[in-house]
């Protein structure tokens, strides 16, 4: 999974992170959860990893997580944010 382009810039710090698309001109916020898997998604980590890693750092169920981390992708695919 990939972002949709070149035109993306992404600051991030670890309160979370905003995604600019320079194409539309607009802003996204990501809190701090939403920045890490962002963050992961570009390293090419898959989402099983991904939910695994948060569980372990969190301290939360891997199904609920999993079930949160696809609706995130979900939604970053609805915003043009995520391709695949």
């Amino acid at each position: 999974m990939t972002n949709c382009g070149s035109h993306l810039r992404t600051i991030s710090n670890p309160d979370g992170a905003a995604i600019l698309d320079t194409k539309l001109g607009k802003i996204s916020t990501l809190n701090s959860t939403g920045a890490y898997v962002w963050g992961a998604l570009q390293r090419g980590e898959d989402i099983g990893r991904i939910v695994v890693d948060l569980a372990c750092e969190t301290g939360e169920q891997v199904e609920v997580l999993e079930r949160d981390v696809r609706d995130f992708i979900d939604t970053l695919k609805t915003q043009h944010l995520l391709v695949g």
